[in-house]
């Protein structure tokens, strides 16, 4: 954890690490050393600390044993624990484990598990609303991603756009773009229609929210950069920052709701999504 309760990714199943960043806020609350919960709760401090970081498996008792120890009230209890016999289900993404960074890995899979997102994205369209062609175009120009490895991660890119139509619990979505995104010159004039189009698609599901702003929209409190707000079902939500060579998640409550004020700004400031879908048209008729 770094200072301020930003909590970076580790090498870890995304389920484990969500329990195990939980596990560390309750301690903290606790106002406990990793020395003093293992006086109290009899658990190794060795352990506590794989618990902590996910790299092993949590068992039910011990995650019970602690957040007693921690004083946490019996549904936080109920709900955690819950959550430990899914913690090393297998993941959709393994197929691209090749090419993917631990980093997103993690994202990936924390999207994986969440019933909601809110995704804002002032450069480029989001990677759940992108058509093959258009990640095919966005990943040809990016350092991060092997020549060898583009069309796997382009396959990669386009499976995890399939919870938005999944049959059993899709995700709702709810994305920002701005108009210079959307008018980013990514591959050729045809390309970049058929990306317009397939937004127009999305925008008619019932589990999709597409807004657009304008720079005569006016300014809003999301000029640091895009962002990702993830809500879960048994766990606390997360909000996911990228950076160049990683990630940082928030999960302090403060700081997830600084990030849900400035979502809820971008969605005021916004034209609203009958107004957006105008655009598009208009944009597509031009």
């Amino acid at each position: 954890m770094t200072e301020g309760g930003t909590l970076l990714a580790s090498h870890a199943a995304p389920l484990r690490w969500l329990i195990g960043t939980e596990l560390a806020r309750y301690r903290t609350s606790a106002r406990l050393s990793l020395s003093e919960a293992s006086t109290r709760t009899g658990i190794s401090k060795a352990k506590l600390n794989h618990l902590e970081n996910g790299r092993q498996q949590q068992d039910p008792d011990d995650i019970a044993v602690l957040l007693k120890a921690y004083g946490a009230e019996q549904r936080d209890i109920d709900r955690l624990t819950s959550l430990t016999g899914r913690a090393d289900d297998a993941t959709w993404w393994a197929p691209w484990a090749a090419v993917v960074p631990d980093w997103l890995k993690t994202f990936v899979g924390l999207e994986g598990l969440a019933g909601s997102e809110f995704t804002f994205e002032p450069t480029i369209i989001p990677g759940l609303l992108q058509t093959q062609e258009y990640a095919a175009a966005i990943t040809a120009k990016s350092p991060r991603v092997r020549g060898d490895h583009g069309e796997r991660f382009v396959s990669f890119r386009m499976a995890r756009t399939r919870r938005l139509t999944a049959a059993d619990r899709p995700l709702a979505l709810h994305a920002v773009v701005t108009e210079g995104a959307l008018r980013l010159a990514v591959g050729d004039a045809d390309l970049r229609r058929a990306q317009l189009e397939h937004l127009l698609e999305l925008a008619k599901l019932p589990t999709v929210t597409l807004q657009v702003v304008r720079p005569e929209d006016g300014p809003h409190t999301a000029l640091a950069g895009p962002f990702v707000l993830l809500d879960f079902e048994s766990a606390r939500p997360i909000c996911y920052v990228e950076l160049k060579d990683g990630a940082v998640y928030l999960q302090e409550s403060d700081q997830v709701s600084t990030y849900r004020m400035v979502a809820s700004d971008l969605q005021q400031v916004a034209l609203g999504p009958e107004q957006s879908v105008a655009l598009i048209e208009a944009m597509l008729a031009q």
